[in-house]
């Protein structure tokens, strides 16, 4: 059987998943951090909108160009 120290990248391999998921908890952490003390956004707007309606009668210029 070889010795542990002379498979470096075995060694390699395992400091690249230890950081991998030291970062992604990390990540995770900060996300939860961030998402706690920030208010609440809204998803919609409460305040109704404008709506303009023009009246055409049949006797306009408007009308008779669109017909």
């Amino acid at each position: 059987m070889s010795n542990w120290t002379s498979l470096w990248y075995v060694w390699l391999i395992l400091l690249t998943v230890f950081l991998l998921l030291l970062c992604g908890i990390t990540a995770s952490c900060i996300k939860f951090c961030c998402r706690k003390k920030r208010p609440p956004v809204e998803t919609f707007s409460r305040h109704p909108y404008d709506l303009t309606a023009i009246a055409i009668d049949s006797d306009s210029t408007a009308h008779s160009t669109v017909t």
